[in-house]
C-alpha cells in the first residue's frame, strides 16, 4: 500500500508499504484524508527526534476497515477521526480525566508496518500518511457520516490542540482578552476557541499580512503584524496570550503582555534544547505560564462536541483546508506547508 515514508535521509511517497492485522483492542483503517501539520516536517528536520524508518502523518480520518476483539463502540463501515492519544485508560491520570498525562501513551512507538520484511515505526501512534493504519481502540472516535472527512480529519491534532487549549487548559471565560502570537493552523483554532468561549478581543498577530481575512474569518476582532501594538489595543495587557510560533524571544513577549492574573499557555514548538528567559518579577501579580499538551484534551469526548459544534455551524473545519493534495504530491504539500502558503493542507488517498 501507498504511505509517505522518512528513512532518516528522504522522505519518499512508497507503494510496497504492509500492515499487520488489528490485535485486541485495536483498530484497523482505511484513510481517506490526512492533515498535513508542522510536527510531521519537525521529524523530518530534527526538531522532533523520532526512530526511523517511520510512517508520517498523525491527523486523519477515515473508515474502519476491521476491530480486534474486544472493540464494541465502533465497527466496519464507521467514519472515524483518530487522536495521537494512545493513552492506557486505567492509570491515575486517566482516572482523573486527564489522558494527555498518560505515561504509557507517550515515547513508546509502536511498529504495525513492515516493508520489505523489515519492521516500520508508527509516528504519533497514528500514521496517517497510509492507506491504512492501526491505531488502539481508544484513538478512533466515531463522527457523523456527513461530515466531510477531508474536514474531519483536522479535528485530531490541530482542532483538539487549538480549541482544547482554550476551553480545557486556560479555560477562556466569556468577557476575556486573548492574544494569539502565530496564525498558522494551530492558531486559528485557538481563535475559533477563543471566539466561542465568548471572548470580548481576540488579537491575532502575525507577520504574515495574507492571514489577516482568515484570522478575522475565525475570530480575530484585530489583526497586527507585531506584538509591539498589542499594548496599544489593551493598555492593561491580555487575560491569555497563546504562543503558537514556538519561538523563544516570542514566549518572554507572551508573558510580558499579560495582565494582572493572566496566564501565557505555550504552543508552538521550539528546538528540544532551546531555552527562553523571562523577569521572574512579572510573574508575582498571580501570573501563570501554562505547557499545553494537545489541548488538555479528552478525545473521545471532545472530538464528538466538536464534530457536534462543527454540524451546529458554530465551529470551522472546511474553512481551515486550503488545499488538497493526492499522497502523491507530498512534496508540493511539504513546501506549501513549510513557506506559509496554506492554513491546512490534506492529503488524500
Amino acid at each position: 500500500m501507498k504511505a509517505v515514508l522518512f528513512d532518516g535521509e528522504q522522505v519518499r511517497v512508497v507503494d510496497d508499504l504492509e500492515i499487520r492485522e488489528p490485535g485486541p483492542g485495536e483498530v484497523l483503517v482505511e484513510i481517506a484524508a490526512a492533515g498535513l501539520c508542522h510536527s510531521d516536517l519537525s521529524v523530518v528536520d530534527g526538531t522532533i527526534p523520532f526512530p526511523v524508518p517511520v510512517v508520517l502523518g498523525h491527523e486523519g480520518a477515515g473508515v474502519v476497515a476491521a476491530v480486534g476483539s474486544g472493540v464494541g463502540h465502533v465497527a466496519p463501515g464507521d467514519h472515524v477521526s483518530l487522536s495521537t492519544l494512545a493513552n492506557c485508560g486505567a492509570c491515575a491520570d486517566c482516572d482523573r480525566g486527564r489522558p494527555t498525562m498518560c505515561r504509557r501513551a507517550i515515547g513508546r512507538p509502536g511498529r504495525p508496518f513492515s516493508r520489505a520484511g523489515r519492521p516500520v515505526f508508527q509516528f504519533a501512534a497514528n500514521s496517517a500518511f497510509a492507506e491504512q493504519t492501526i491505531v488502539k481502540a481508544v484513538q478512533a472516535v466515531k463522527i457523523p457520516a456527513d461530515i466531510p472527512l477531508t474536514s474531519a480529519a483536522l479535528i485530531g491534532c490541530g482542532v483538539l490542540t487549538g480549541v482544547g487549549a482554550v476551553l480545557n487548559r486556560a479555560r477562556v471565560d466569556r468577557g476575556d482578552t486573548v492574544v494569539v502570537i502565530g496564525a498558522g493552523g494551530i492558531g486559528l483554532n485557538v481563535l475559533q476557541g477563543a471566539r466561542i468561549a465568548g471572548a470580548s478581543a481576540i488579537v491575532a498577530v502575525d507577520t504574515n499580512p495574507a492571514k489577516e481575512a482568515v484570522a478575522r474569518q475565525f475570530g480575530a476582532t484585530d489583526f497586527l503584524h507585531s506584538v509591539d501594538g498589542v499594548r496599544e489595543l489593551l493598555p492593561t495587557g491580555a487575560d491569555h496570550v497563546f504562543e503558537c510560533v514556538g519561538s523563544t524571544a516570542l514566549i518572554r513577549a507572551a508573558i510580558e503582555l499579560l495582565d494582572r492574573r493572566g496566564q501565557a499557555v505555550l504552543l508552538g514548538m521550539p528546538s528540544p534544547t532551546a531555552q527562553a528567559s523571562f523577569l521572574p518579577a512579572s510573574l508575582f501579580l498571580d501570573k501563570s505560564v501554562l505547557g499545553c499538551r494537545y489541548g488538555s484534551s479528552r478525545p473521545q469526548h471532545d472530538i464528538a462536541l466538536y464534530a457536534d459544534l462543527y454540524r451546529q455551524g458554530r465551529l470551522l473545519l472546511d474553512e481551515l483546508v486550503t488545499a488538497v493534495y493526492p499522497v502523491e504530491d507530498f512534496a508540493k504539500a511539504a513546501d506549501d506547508a513549510k513557506h506559509g502558503r496554506v492554513a491546512r493542507g490534506v492529503l488524500t488517498f
